[in-house]
């Protein structure tokens, strides 16, 4: 296992400074999978920063994008260090990109070097399907559409997920499953911000859906996300998926009502009882 120590301190300073969600399950993971998960939730957020970047064109999106995952196949195929291709394809992004994007050769670096290839061909295959729908300009028509989209940047969280989780102790899940597992996540994020996305011309709903018929969608992903965790008898393992799953039913349950969000006290609620409950 890695022992950087400054590294590991960067790396959950950055984590905690990007993702409420996923701090605390990550943080009460075992130390050699929390630093895959870790590793492999930077990774995904440092593209996922340019994919949702506002003041960057779509063109800029596209290319960094497609090379970032081009760098990234090349590491698996060869191995070579990736650190001052990076530098070089960031530079003239430095004022633009945040510290997450600039530092992605750091979190590959502190990746488990038995899981990295893992973790950076989930992360590559989810930059070239960023890059596909920021050419569409994010436009959506149809359930096929949402499907994809949700897909490429959610859907491949849990496929990576399940191959950390094989990874760590040989725990099997179903990868269909874990497709629902971040299709589910996804949905109640586009639901919790639809208004701001259409604020900024952004609307991932399909033709003719209305706020019902997203919330059977976010619905029956999150039917397959309970499915998705039964699997799972490791117990921090467990505790990681239920804490942000128990924390998106909520949130979809507050929506349904009419709110923006949880209460910070629901919140805490909701976190005690998914750590007790089978």
């Amino acid at each position: 296992m890695k022992t950087d120590t400054k590294l590991q301190k960067d790396a959950m300073k950055v984590l905690k400074e990007t993702s409420r969600t996923f701090f605390i399950p990550i943080k009460l993971l075992e130390p050699e999978v929390r630093e895959a998960v870790a590793s492999a939730y930077l990774c995904m957020r440092a593209i996922d920063e340019i994919e949702d970047h506002e003041q960057m064109g779509v063109a800029d999106v596209v290319t960094l994008l497609n090379k970032v995952s081009e760098l990234l196949e090349n590491k698996i195929a060869t191995g070579a260090p990736i650190a001052e291709a990076l530098d070089k394809l960031f530079a003239p992004y430095q004022s633009q990109l945040p510290e997450v994007t600039l530092r992605l050769a750091d979190w590959v670096e502190f990746c488990p070097d038995t899981v990295t290839d893992k973790v950076l061909e989930s992360t590559a295959i989810m930059g070239r399907g960023m890059a596909k729908w920021a050419e569409k300009d994010w436009v959506i028509h149809t359930r096929e559409d949402l499907e994809d989209y949700t897909y490429y940047v959610a859907g491949l969280v849990g496929v990576m997920l399940t191959d950390i989780w094989s990874w760590y102790d040989g725990t099997e899940t179903d990868r269909d499953l874990a497709i629902g597992f971040g299709r589910g996540l996804q949905s109640v994020n586009i639901l919790r911000n639809y208004k701001e996305d259409a604020e900024r011309d952004v609307n991932f709903f399909p033709d003719g859906w209305k706020l019902d018929e997203m919330f059977r969608f976010a619905e029956e992903n999150l039917a397959l996300a309970d499915e998705y965790i039964q699997d799972i008898e490791t117990k921090t393992i467990l505790n990681f998926c239920k804490i942000p799953l128990a924390l998106a039913h909520g949130t979809l349950d507050a929506l349904k009502e009419g709110r923006e969000k949880m209460s910070r006290t629901e919140v805490m609620v909701v976190v005690n009882q998914a750590m007790r409950s089978k």
